[in-house]
């Protein structure tokens, strides 16, 4: 659609009013419902948000220690721009038009999506077109907020039961959720490549067709929303934790990414003549991402809990190595073809914010390239074996203190950013150090 179109199709919409949203660091989607006349009467300027959206957490705690915002400032608005190229309807309510905004002015440095566009233009200078794409696991319940809460998030009722990966019979049992999924998603202009059970009781993954980065990765933010709200529609609960259970599998977030030539006509990432048909591009992005991954971990990794999916034997990586088509590796080097070369970050969990995940890959294989950094031996055999380039840290403290000690984060993102995103995950671990658990309760309660 043109501007034009879009401007009336809001002006003529009739429930008069419009869905905005922007993503916290997180990559939680914050928005409001506006009146289609403030809409219009703000489409080519901006709108305020209050900046409060970046000074606290998922759970709506204040952080105490950042510098960005806070009760020193007062919480005032920052002005955000809105989209229009990011327009949507939603199909799950009748249509209503949505419009994702991102920061402008001095604020800027904040906004996650800002983030992407200036690692995207750093690519483009340099000839470069990514592409890329995000496939997400997550588990399904048959539990609505208020079940779940009378519950405390205990003996919670799985959509389908039993461990039945890729299972024809259980999208079958639930086939009206799945079929919802599918349509509504492409409806709302998130088109699906495809869609399966995986393994662990009511869990999903799905696999977002690939595009260009920047609209791969509202794609990405607006996919988790999407299927929430689709579930809620359904009495179901989505949950994208990394881990929510210590006894069954975790819930990853790949990213597949690739390198075009300035027209989007060749892919930069295959080489017909090379022994594994990778082009030397290909492996100094690889070998970039392997050198930066110790110290971006938390761009990847951003909770508590996304440290306890990163262990041996659950289909995610301990270790920054690389392979040709291994999923016991930290990167799935496919170079399956002209078309479809590229290479899949698998340290990446569900609980990543989208935009974070993907700047973090992209600026971190371009810091290979412009560094020609030569590429390690690939593993043969385990990951999980091969700890000859050391391994992960194990829990979010250890990984942002890395990230802390390194330049490297400040060199791909700037200072401002870091500093304001190291500050947030250090406040995530200290909420995390001071709650009393049931593990502790059960452990030491009666017999210390």
């Amino acid at each position: 659609m043109t501007e034009k179109e879009i401007l009336d199709y809001v002006k003529n919409h009739p429930s008069g009013k419009v869905k905005i949203a922007l993503t916290d660091m997180d990559g939680v989607l914050r928005g409001k419902y506006m009146s289609a006349d403030k809409f219009l009467s703000v489409a080519h300027s901006s709108v305020g948000f209050c900046d409060v959206v970046f000074g606290w957490d998922s759970s709506d705690l204040a952080y105490d220690n950042v510098a960005f915002t806070g009760w020193h400032s007062g919480y005032p608005d920052m002005p955000a721009r809105i989209d229009l190229k990011t327009f949507r309807k939603i199909p799950w309510e009748n249509d209503v038009p949505f419009f994702l905004c991102e920061l402008i002015g001095e604020p800027s440095y904040i906004c996650p999506r800002n983030l992407l566009k200036g690692v995207l233009g750093k690519a483009e200078a340099l000839g470069y077109s990514p592409y890329f794409s995000q496939e997400f696991e997550w588990f399904n319940f048959q539990e609505t907020p208020q079940s779940l809460h009378a519950k405390k998030f205990k003996d919670l009722t799985h959509l389908s039961p039993g461990m039945f990966g890729y299972s024809i019979l259980r999208t079958t049992l639930g086939n009206d959720f799945f079929t919802a999924l599918f349509d509504q998603l492409q409806k709302f202009d998130i088109p699906i490549e495809g869609l399966h059970t995986e393994t662990g009781p009511g869990v999903y993954e799905a696999a977002i067709t690939y595009s260009d980065v920047l609209t791969a990765a509202d794609r990405a933010v607006l996919f988790k929303t999407g299927v929430k709200e689709i579930s809620y529609k359904q009495g179901i609960m989505a949950t994208f934790m990394a881990k929510w259970n210590e006894s069954l599998p975790g819930c990853s977030g790949h990213v597949h990414q690739s390198l075009w030539d300035k027209k989007s006509k060749n892919n930069l990432f295959y080489a017909e003549k090379d022994k594994n048909k990778m082009s030397d591009l290909l492996k100094s992005y690889i070998a970039g991402q392997l050198y930066c991954l110790p110290f971006i971990l938390p761009l990847y990794a951003p909770t508590v809990n996304s440290y306890k999916r990163l262990v041996e034997g659950a289909w995610a990586p301990t270790t920054p190595t690389w392979a040709v088509d291994n999923r016991t590796v930290a990167l799935r080097a496919l170079p399956l073809g002209s078309k479809s070369a590229r290479v899949e970050t698998r340290v990446v969990g569900s609980d990543s914010n989208p935009y974070l995940a993907m700047s973090a890959c992209l600026a971190s294989g371009l810091f290979g390239i412009k560094n020609k950094l030569k590429l390690q031996a690939p593993t043969v055999g385990s990951g999980y074996r091969d700890t000859s380039h050391g391994v992960f840290p194990a829990n979010l403290w250890t990984a942002t203190q890395a990230m802390k000690q390194s330049h490297i984060a400040k060199e791909l993102f700037g200072e401002k950013f870091t500093e304001h995103f190291i500050k947030t995950r250090e406040w995530e671990w200290r909420q995390f150090s001071k709650v009393v658990t049931d593990w502790e309760l059960k452990r030491y309660f009666e017999i210390i």
